[in-house]
């Protein structure tokens, strides 16, 4: 294979690295230009050797550098590369911590420069929409605020390499099931608010390389040839200047693709549709602006990326630090695990080489083999991998027994001897450690879960041990939620270790053990029943087209709505140590918000707490939810330590899409300002007045009597022209609120025509002309 970012050897290619890509395309035949649009092999761009450019290559993401090696095909694990597995979006999500995120990124740019990869393709920010989701592992979280912010913070630690992001998957890719064809149908406001958000933040803020359009329709159009989507709101309302990658065989027609704003096909069509746009042009059908415009983009990615691979690097580094990385993998694994209970100070346990720690035993396969990361494209070959058995044996120290019993097969099949092992190690134990968790099996890229339960095998299991032991703490390994209502009431303790990446074991160990204090938080709530879910009944849809009826109600905004019991809200996670919320005061300006509050470190432990911000609007005349998160801090505290927190809240996030304007709006008022732990553990509250932004909606015959009079110079053109023709009963009416109730919907041109009424038709249409005019 070319070395694709390593044109200093080549005189025409530095030649074409260092030209405009403008002036690059202008040298370009026809079919040249059509050829750099899509894929020279399953992972590479096409060179054009004539001009100098070179190719560069794309590869899977988004935890891990996945590399094929020569000739591998797509889902070939094992022929990839050894490449540090951090943990997937699932874990990074419930860190809160953009700071240990950009550091990820950064790691991530660093393995992709040492094997030669241009493109890294993550992060994957979708919308957890439905617990059923079978790719969830790979998303951040439910909420658009967070999956935004941290994944900038993902694309500016990649991008600071020199290596470019493929934001992903653009959009609405909320399900797996008929994910080349279904259609997503989503209602503006929704659509905007929860499912765009994120990418527009992302897009926004850090303009990641590319952009990766999805499998699916949306709202009956495909999104790799949706020109609304890919042009009008991708670059013209949000700025977007890189290029759109199609997802891997999301092309439907070419051409109308190309034309609509997909500037790239992946992989290779072997020249078929190439041909197809060489001809489009031709013949008159395809504008060859058009086709310039996508080749220019392509050449200016290869030249993002070779000069990358320049500024980052003197001399070409042929590795990285392995271990370092590896060290941070199990850093932010530890920082991403959820503490969900831990009644009577279960954890932490103790430790120490003399063996007077506490006697635990550990059950559960997972444990000796771990599952740390999910299935499908994004599977790493890991440089190395930690399992929890080990690293918590290491913590024991080596005076320590910790009999282990594997209680469950892989097979999930229930057997009596397996479960009579562990039975006997529980009863022996002080404390047990029990590890359970969903297999690859049930939850992959390419299917959906069928529900939100553990393995039948494990909790039969999970009985006999808690009979035998009551005293047993529940460690997780999955990749999206599982139902615990019926386990949380029968445990003092729960850990959601989600998947952690290749030093997950390590990381598991050392929240056990007290060596790392907990700080997850959940991005995501985990329900009493799969039932009480946002879209359990409109999903995956039917006949190739499923229906967003929840609207702006997913996640948390759907349970508080509602008023649901959960299990454990959104934002929760508890801590070894505790914090105390005071003094919260919030002020406005032009910017947004800014919320101050003094949090305090009230325990014996060094800890860190994620200071949760979250607004809503007594009174809005719009639909919307109890509350929504629009900031968020996590800071660490010593013991003892106080420390004013200060969270900004843009004042765009305050923002809701007004349809009948078709833009982003403030809504002026007395906006609730709740500062806490979770959605459900306010500790703090406060008030601020926000100016609204000036909306002026046309007046037209079809508006409403309510509508006209809420106008503030409709409504004086109506009642001067009321008094002017002494129309008394009008005025009455108008004045009297229960009759004017049920007149107010009452479009004001159907009233024009009623016999006897005080105005014409030309009449009416003259008054709201002049208010249109002057308002």
């Amino acid at each position: 294979m070319t070395d694709t970012l390593n044109p200093a050897t080549n005189a025409a290619a530095a030649s074409a690295i260092d030209r405009t890509a403008a002036e690059v395309v202008a040298d370009l035949t026809l079919e040249e230009k059509a050829s750099l649009t899509s894929g020279a092999s399953f992972w590479t761009t096409k060179p054009v050797e004539r001009v100098g450019l070179p190719a560069i290559m794309l590869t899977d993401g988004p935890h891990g550098v996945r590399k094929q090696r020569e000739g591998s095909d797509h889902l070939g694990i094992g022929d990839s590369v050894p490449a540090t597995c951090f943990p997937p979006a699932v874990a990074l999500g419930s860190s809160f911590d953009p700071e240990l995120l950009e550091r990820v990124g950064a790691a991530l740019g660093e393995e992709s420069q040492a094997e030669r990869v241009g493109v890294l393709l993550g992060p994957g920010i979708n919308i957890k929409r439905s617990p059923l989701c079978g790719r969830n592992f790979e998303y951040l979280s439910e909420d658009p605020l967070v999956s935004g912010v941290l994944g900038s913070a993902l694309v500016r630690g990649l991008q600071s390499q020199g290596v470019g992001a493929s934001l992903k998957h653009f959009a609405a890719n909320n399900q797996e099931a008929d994910r080349m064809r279904v259609s997503a149908d989503i209602d503006e406001r929704p659509l905007r608010e929860i499912y765009l958000r994120g990418f527009q933040r992302v897009v926004e803020d850090e303009q990641p390389w590319t952009v990766m359009c999805s499998y699916n329709r949306l709202n009956g159009v495909y999104t790799s040839e949706d020109p609304w989507l890919l042009t009008k709101v991708l670059r013209d309302e949000w700025g977007f200047d890189g290029l759109v990658v199609s997802d891997w065989g999301a092309v439907n027609e070419r051409v109308t693709g190309l034309a609509a704003g997909l500037d790239l096909e992946m992989p290779s069509s072997e020249g078929r549709t190439d041909a197809e746009l060489v001809a489009a042009v031709r013949s008159g059908v395809l504008d060859e602006r058009l086709l310039d415009t996508a080749a220019r983009r392509n050449v200016e990615l290869v030249q993002k990326a070779v000069r990358g691979a320049r500024s980052s690097q003197v001399e070409r580094v042929e590795t990285y630090d392995a271990d370092a990385h590896h060290a941070l993998a199990r850093e932010v694994a530890a920082a991403s695990i959820v503490l969900l209970k831990n009644d009577d100070a279960v954890l932490p346990l103790a430790a120490g080489a003399t063996g007077e720690g506490t006697a635990v035993a550990v059950i559960g396969e997972l444990a000796r083999t771990p599952r740390y990361q999910g299935a499908g494209s994004s599977q790493i070959n890991p440089t190395r991998l930690d399992n929890a058995l080990d690293e918590i044996r290491a913590h024991a120290g080596a005076g320590a027994e910790v009999p282990f019993a594997a209680g469950y097969a892989d097979d999930g099949a229930i057997s009596e001897e397996l479960t009579a092992e562990a039975v006997a190690a529980a009863s022996a134990a002080d404390t047990v450690l029990l590890f359970l968790g969903v297999p690859a099996a049930l939850e992959s890229e390419g299917f959906d879960r069928d529900d939100i339960e553990l393995p039948a095998a494990q909790l039969a299991l999970a009985d006999a041990v808690i009979a035998a032991n009551p005293r047993t703490v529940v460690v997780l390994a999955n990749g999206g939620v599982v139902r615990l209502s019926g386990l949380a009431d029968r445990v003092p303790a729960i850990v959601e270790g989600w998947l952690l990446g290749q030093a997950g074991g390590g990381a598991i160990a050392d929240v056990l053990y007290g060596v790392v204090n907990p700080s997850g938080r959940l991005a995501e709530t985990i329900p009493v029943r799969l039932a009480d879910s946002p879209a359990y009944l409109d999903f995956p849809g039917e006949h190739s087209h499923v229906r967003y009826g929840e609207g702006l109600f997913v996640g948390y905004r759907w349970y508080d709505a509602r008023e649901l019991e959960v299990s454990y809200p959104f934002g929760h996670g508890l801590s070894y140590t505790a914090f105390a919320y005071s003094d919260a005061s919030v002020s406005a300006d032009d910017s947004g918000l800014t919320v101050r509050v003094t949090v305090t470190n009230t325990g014996d432990r060094n800890g860190a707490e994620v200071v949760q911000v979250y607004t809503s609007l007594p009174g809005s005349r719009v639909v919307r939810a109890p509350r929504e998160l629009k900031g968020f801090a996590k800071v660490a505290l010593a013991a003892g330590v106080s420390r004013e927190i200060v969270v900004h809240v843009r004042r765009e996030d305050l923002a809701y899409w007004d349809t009948r304007v078709d833009r982003w709006v403030v809504e002026g008022g007395a906006y609730a300002v709740e500062v806490g732990a979770s959605s459900r553990d306010i500790r703090a509250t406060a008030s601020v007045e926000v100016e609204g932004d000036a909306v002026r909606v046309p007046l037209t015959m079809d508006s409403s009597m309510g509508e006209v009079f809420a106008h503030p110079v409709a409504s004086q053109l109506i009642m001067q022209a009321f008094a002017a023709g002494g129309d008394s009963a009008t005025s009455a009416l108008i004045a009297d609120p229960s009759l004017f109730k049920m007149m107010e919907s009452f479009p004001v041109g159907r009233l024009a025509g009623f016999p006897g009424g005080p105005f014409g038709r030309e009449q009416v249409e003259q008054l709201l002309a002049a208010a249109n005019a002057q308002g």
